[in-house]
């Protein structure tokens, strides 16, 4: 077969093989264990904008502990998030004590009033980041300008040495992959479908994947990316190979991959008993041919 042959028979197999992980998900399942789930309790778009920021923001370590976190985040602040962050001494009163992780009560109480200061000028959350690329052209620009808004109207900015305050809403000019921005983006950006929202007036074919070790390892595993660690270049990359399969959604196959890997808990080797009825299995570097 000549090479032009093996990379269309190879691009078809991959595209299949996502085609079918995808199909397979049980997407109803899924997303009760995800965090996303918690953002589809709200019908206020002004809440919806607000919980999905608090909900990504906390998605990181033990998903029973961060969903416990997120939980009680949200219980605190009651049914109207939107419109208890218009009141300061109430956001610290309700978060007094709250902690997850590096993350204190302060912390999260900047994150949510800059985030809501924000929302109130622009008149979304999501008008804001669209304003923000319309004018840069560029997502990672437009994202770190967006960043800095809410940071500097919370108050997040400064607190420099702060790691709560940094981490919490990290800024994508340094070269991670910012893997829970990029997780709010697809919740809000993506057509809904049961999962993502598609509140936000951005094109989908604009956003990353958000990468994780899940999708690094998979992303690796399947020839998305020869890329080892979870960087900006790594969802590039990614990203790019997804965009041979639908340039118009190419992060519609994140949902599925992301819980194929946390459910199969990939160990990036040939195993027999933990690759079994792995969906990517046959297009796998350690198992294909």
């Amino acid at each position: 077969m000549t090479a032009p042959r093996r990379d269309a028979a190879r691009t078809a197999a991959l595209k299949a093989a996502l085609d079918d992980v995808r199909a397979r998900c049980a997407v109803e399942e899924r997303r009760a264990a995800d965090p996303v789930s918690f953002v589809h309790r709200y019908t206020d778009p002004a809440d919806q904008e607000l919980v999905a920021l608090i909900a990504a923001s906390l998605a990181f370590g033990n998903v029973k502990a961060l969903r416990a976190k997120i939980a009680e985040a949200l219980d605190r602040l009651g049914p109207e998030i939107a419109h208890t962050a218009d009141d300061p001494r109430a956001v610290s009163a309700r978060l007094r004590g709250f902690r997850h992780r590096v993350y204190r009560d302060r912390d999260l109480a900047e994150l949510l009033l800059g985030a809501r200061r924000v929302q109130r000028a622009a008149g979304s959350l999501g008008a804001a980041f669209a304003a923000e690329l319309a004018r840069s052209r560029d997502l990672r620009k437009a994202l770190g300008a967006w960043v800095r808004a809410i940071r500097g109207a919370g108050g997040l900015d400064r607190r420099p040495d702060d790691r709560g305050a940094a981490h919490i809403l990290p800024d994508p000019e340094k070269g991670s992959a910012t893997k829970r921005l990029m997780l709010l983006l697809r919740w809000m950006i993506r057509p809904a479908d049961g999962v993502d929202l598609g509140l936000w007036p951005v094109p989908p074919s604009a956003l990353l994947i958000p990468v994780d070790t899940h999708i690094q390892k998979l992303g690796y595993n399947i020839g998305l990316t020869d890329r080892r660690g979870a960087t900006w270049k790594t969802a590039e990359e990614i990203t790019a190979s997804l965009r041979r399969f639908d340039p118009a959604d190419p992060v519609k196959y994140d949902f599925a991959l992301c819980h194929l890997g946390m459910l199969q808990q990939c160990p990036s080797r040939r195993d027999p008993v933990r690759c079994q009825g792995c969906g990517v299995r046959p297009v796998c570097r350690h198992w294909a041919p």
